[in-house]
């Protein structure tokens, strides 16, 4: 079979992986199967509702394959029966055993949203933001038993301005992971294009996200809690409480000002910090909708002097 056209596994759920698996089908590989995370409950009527690789999939008529495990002999088997050139993981959400690894004749391939070895792991795309970090970008990898430890093949870089959202950030990378995954497999196949062995040096790893860490802590510094408003939008959100109900923060701005953390100093809504303060430009109170800030307190007023928990 030529380098221009390969017979793939594809693995991947989110939707942050759909981008990757259309550029390998316009690009005229052979995805014979798709690997995806089991169908969830969602929605009102918590019906089990297959992820957004799986959905793409089947539309496509590829056939989809859900195992909760890698781990099963059998689940083994049936991967290496497939005969695949190479398989391309992408937010996959399941440990590769060895003998899924060792599966395919060229091996399995990640697509990485972050600048290895920075931000190994699983939420690399909001860490670097909250970090404050000035560049991303995605790695295309060959993967090993490690956690994102395996050699580079590709990378490609993108900046993180003081306007970058983590669904900015998410959409970009999603996008370059695509281009590049499709630039990479012809070189790899041929045996012109080698994975570089990461630098020990640098190394950080990017905590799955919790539910319950979007809580803001007022007494951090403004420019921190702006970075993770900007990260952890939309989920798992940024939120505080206000006369015991929780206040969702979807935009905000870094100020000039100071008085006891969490105090409101200015209109329309100015919310003092440890250091400097944090303008709310969009929020949403309990149980309504999310809207810009001066439309809030219009029919809400929040009154300087007000104390958010």
């Amino acid at each position: 079979m030529s380098a221009e056209r390969l017979r793939l596994v594809f693995m991947g759920s989110p939707d942050f992986s759909v981008p990757a698996l259309a550029a390998l089908i316009d690009a005229g590989h052979e995805v014979v199967c798709v690997y995806s995370q089991p169908p969830r409950p969602a929605g009102r009527g918590h019906k089990e509702r297959p992820g957004p690789v799986h959905a793409y999939a089947e539309a496509l008529d590829i056939p989809v394959r859900t195992p909760v495990s890698l781990k099963d002999v059998d689940v083994q088997a049936r991967f290496a029966e497939l005969q695949a050139d190479a398989a391309v993981v992408v937010a996959y959400g399941l440990i590769l055993p060895q003998p899924i690894l060792d599966a395919p004749r060229l091996g399995c391939i990640n697509i990485h949203a972050s600048l290895l070895p920075r931000w190994r792991g699983a939420a690399p795309i909001q860490r670097a933001i909250e970090a404050g970090d000035a560049r991303s970008g995605v790695c295309i990898m060959a993967m090993d038993a490690g956690l994102d430890t395996g050699g580079v093949y590709l990378r490609g870089e993108t900046e993180i301005t003081d306007a970058t959202t983590a669904s900015d950030l998410h959409d970009r990378l999603a996008a370059m992971g695509g281009a590049l995954i499709v630039e990479a497999l012809p070189g790899i196949a041929a045996g012109t294009l080698s994975a570089e062995p990461q630098i020990e040096e640098g190394v950080t790893y990017a905590q799955k996200l919790a539910r319950d860490e979007g809580r803001l802590d007022w007494s951090r510094p403004a420019v921190e809690l702006e970075r993770k408003v900007r990260a952890l939008t939309p989920w798992p959100g940024v939120w505080c409480e206000l006369h015991g109900q929780r206040f969702k923060i979807l935009g905000a701005a870094v100020e000039v000002g100071e008085d006891t953390p969490g105090t409101v100093i200015a209109e329309p809504l100015v919310v003092a910090c440890g250091e400097g303060a944090l303008c709310v430009t969009r929020a949403q109170r309990a149980g309504k909708s999310a809207m810009d800030i001066e439309t809030l307190v219009r029919g809400n007023p929040i009154p300087i002097g007000t104390v958010f928990d």
